[in-house]
Order: C-alpha cells, then structure tokens, then sequence
C-alpha cells in the first residue's frame, strides 16, 4: 500500500536535474489554454514517429496484426493518429498531475457514473477495468475527482518520476497498491471499494493464459482478474476517458456492469471473456490506446517472436 508521499531531498542531486527540468516544462506547459495545448501535443507526436522507431514497429506490427481486415490506407491512418497520441499522452499527464479539479470537470462529461453507484448502493467492491490509454493518468483523476477509490500501478524504475507519479494520481484517490498486491485488491474489494484494474498488458508466461485478443488467437493474458472476482466476487465495471475531437475535451464512459454475463468457472473461459471487454473498449478510441508496447511479446512454447 501506498500512501502520500514524503519528498526526499535526494531528488536535487544533479542527476535528477534533466528530469526537474522536463517536468517544470510540462507544468509550464499545461498552464496554457486547452486548445492550444491539443495543438500542440497532435504536433509534437507527429514528429516522434521520426525519431522513437522500435516503437513505431512495434505499433505498425500490432496494427497488422489486430486488424488484419483494414485496408494499407486504413491501417495508415489509425497509425497515424496514434502517433498524435503519443503527444498528447505527454501532455495529459501533466493536466493530471498539475491541472486544478475545476479546470479537469469543465473539460470533461462524463456517461455511466450511474453504473458504479448502484454497485456501491449494494455495499459491494467494484474492479474497474481500465486499459492503457494515452488518457490513463486523465481518466484516473477524473475518476478520483467523482468517486475515489485505489489504483493499481507498478512502481517506476527512476524514484522521482515514481514520486511525481503517486503524489498526482493521490490528489483524488485514496491509495495505490502495487500491481502485485493481490491481497490488498482482495481485501479493498471486500471492504466496498473501488479497485482500478488494467489487466490488458502481457505480463509474462507467469500467470497467465493464452486466450485470443482481436486477431491474436494466443494472447498471454493475466489471471488476475479471475483470482480476484473469484475470491471478492466485485462488481465488474469497464472504462474509459478519451479525448473527443477538434479539441473539445474528453469523455468519461463507465460501461454497466459485466459481473454478470463473464462465466468465472475456469479461468480460461473468464479471460476469453475479459478480452472481448477488453476489444470493446479499446474500439471506443483505438486511436488513443497505447499500441506502442509490445502486446503479444510472450509466445506460446515453440512459437516464434511476432516482431
């Protein structure tokens, strides 16, 4: 568990200083009006296709293979609009981190909230189900704004980016436990909270199974969804905040709630069904998702590498 934390003094040792410098940027940065900071952030992620190119294989390469069906022209498209993203994604970090709540809720509506407050009316945790989006920090401030509850994360490797990370995503939500905590989300489920769950990244061989994902008929999937609906039994509430175009804001759409229609017998049968939430999601924006990781790096034994 991780609770508010306490500045150390270490981090005005010289090798942070390019990090200050970054960060003090991007405060700057997002003080400037909305529309001009959309303007800038589509711009700046045009360029990077020029320079981050691994990644840019990457993205292309799970393009192609999630959406085989897309025309060369459809698939240049989308790739190109995610590049934006990627810019964008910068940006909407720093207006979670630093942008005041006033300034968050008027530039954002939100569709769903209904679905969490009946869940809760009924005394009964609720496992949000978000995906990475360019929009994740966004979405989880918003959340937290309107509902607080835990988030789930993996600590970063560099400790005063992990700093800046957990003092912005507590400014409206109550805690955050490590990704590998699965008691504590247990034991936050059955006390009636809200847990944010992202269990669309491959995390390895180690627990997880291999399930289709789009066009992907083995994708290494995470288990931990199945371990904790099976032993808290929440509510099973899927998200997502993306940006609306021509720099108008953002939507928050909180899906009903699935815990009913995904079968937990085995857990394979539950992740096939975590993943068809995960696709339906995902085509909500499938501009702004983070396609730039490698999603489907973890193969079945004797398969070869996708990239």
């Amino acid at each position: 568990m991780k609770k508010l934390p306490v500045f150390n003094y270490s981090f005005l040792h010289p090798r942070f200083w390019f990090v200050w410098l970054g960060i003090g940027t991007l405060y700057i940065l997002v003080l400037l009006p909305y529309p001009i900071i959309h303007y800038l952030g589509t711009r700046i992620g045009r360029i990077t296709k020029y320079f981050m190119l691994n990644r840019m294989h990457i993205i292309r390469r799970n393009l192609e293979l999630c959406f085989p069906n897309l025309s060369n022209q459809e698939q240049r498209d989308l790739f190109n609009k995610n590049c934006e993203s990627i810019g964008m994604g910068i940006f909407e970090t720093g207006m979670a981190w630093f942008w005041s709540e006033h300034r968050i809720k008027r530039w954002f509506k939100i569709s769903g909230l209904n679905n969490i407050i009946q869940t809760q009316k009924k005394n009964k945790g609720v496992l949000l189900i978000g995906m990475h989006f360019f929009t994740l920090e966004l979405g989880a401030r918003i959340l937290g704004i309107i509902n607080p509850g835990i988030g789930v994360y993996r600590p970063n490797n560099n400790p005063l980016l992990d700093w800046l990370q957990t003092k912005g995503r507590l400014r409206s939500n109550k805690m955050m436990l490590d990704r590998t905590d699965i008691k504590g989300m247990i034991k936050a489920l059955k006390n009636g909270e809200i847990v944010w769950y992202a269990p669309d990244h491959d995390y390895g061989h180690k627990n997880s199974v291999f399930v289709p994902l789009f066009a992907v008929s083995n994708a290494a999937s995470t288990i931990g969804t199945y371990i904790l609906t099976k032993i808290a039994k929440p509510a099973i509430v899927p998200f997502v905040a993306r940006r609306l175009p021509n720099a108008i804001g953002y939507e928050l759409l909180i899906l009903p709630n699935k815990q009913n229609e995904i079968p937990i017998e085995t857990n394979i049968d539950m992740i096939k069904h975590i993943n068809k939430v995960i696709e339906q999601v995902i085509l909500l924006a499938p501009d702004q998702y983070m396609w730039l990781h490698r999603r489907f790096k973890t193969r079945p034994p004797g398969e070869p590498s996708l990239y």
